[in-house]
């Protein structure tokens, strides 16, 4: 440029762009490219993403999904990937840092409910399990049911209870609507259904609520859910209702 070159040919010496020539006249010297500054459909939502992303354990498909019914805003899986992409390392590390956590003989069970499809007389029927875990011995009671009320969650308890022969200090229990009506996840306040109290107080045990979003706080029973569902169920399949019952109560005997 100095010697009288125009900017075509030293954009054709150096096979660049004339308007990259231009501007580097301009500034006087090499620029670093600065990416312009776009508007997103995310803009503005970058605290409502994260407490979702931690919430839903890193699961961008149920964020889409409630980005739309909530915000009204349509978006591809991909593009949500990408914006909560910069929060899946914390989200390993806050999963690698959890602190095993023990309980004396006779203190804790851990109880929740998880959902399968299973076989039975020759149609395939979505089963609710409840699965109560003692934290100490790691014993578990399976009861199947066709729904998960709060009725099935007192006759689970109580099974338990039969099953065990004892009552435990505590039960640990998942925030179900059943059972919780109120869980402030910042300060941990926690309201439980009047009928739950009157269900505790009648077998002499307390309630605990896990915090919430955190499923692993009762990781033991969660862990027992799977147990069941991979180890019990499994590939089978069941005459009957009363068959799939006595092989639950065989396995829990047997195996587990």
């Amino acid at each position: 440029h100095e010697v009288g070159w125009g900017a075509k040919r030293i954009a054709q010496e150096f096979g660049c762009a004339r308007n990259t020539v231009r501007r580097y006249l301009r500034e006087g010297g090499v620029v670093a490219y600065r990416q312009p500054a776009r508007r997103t459909a995310f803009d503005g939502l970058d605290d409502w993403l994260r407490e979702r992303f931690f919430r839903h354990d890193g699961n961008a498909d149920v964020i889409r999904q409630e980005l739309a019914s909530e915000h009204g805003i349509v978006i591809g899986l991909r593009s949500v990937e990408l914006r909560v992409k910069r929060w899946r390392r914390e989200l390993k590390a806050q999963k690698r840092a959890t602190v095993r956590f023990e309980t004396a003989p006779g203190h804790q069970m851990q109880i929740d409910f998880g959902d399968t499809r299973v076989w039975i007389g020759g149609e395939r029927l979505r089963v609710h399990l409840f699965v109560g875990t003692l934290g100490y011995s790691r014993r578990v009671h399976i009861r199947p049911s066709l729904r998960e009320r709060q009725a099935d969650w007192f006759d689970g308890m109580e099974g338990a209870f039969l099953r065990f022969s004892g009552v435990p200090a505590e039960v640990l229990l998942d925030n179900a609507k059943a059972l919780v009506e109120h869980h402030d996840a910042v300060t941990r306040e926690v309201r439980f259904n009047a009928r739950l109290h009157a269900f505790a107080r009648y077998w002499g045990f307390t309630p605990r609520a896990c915090a919430p979003y955190r499923a692993r706080t009762k990781g033991k029973d969660e862990r027992g859910v799977a147990y069941v569902k991979k180890n019990a169920i499994a590939g089978r399949r069941f005459e009957s209702w009363a068959a799939f019952e006595a092989h639950l109560d065989r396995w829990t005997r047997e195996i587990a």
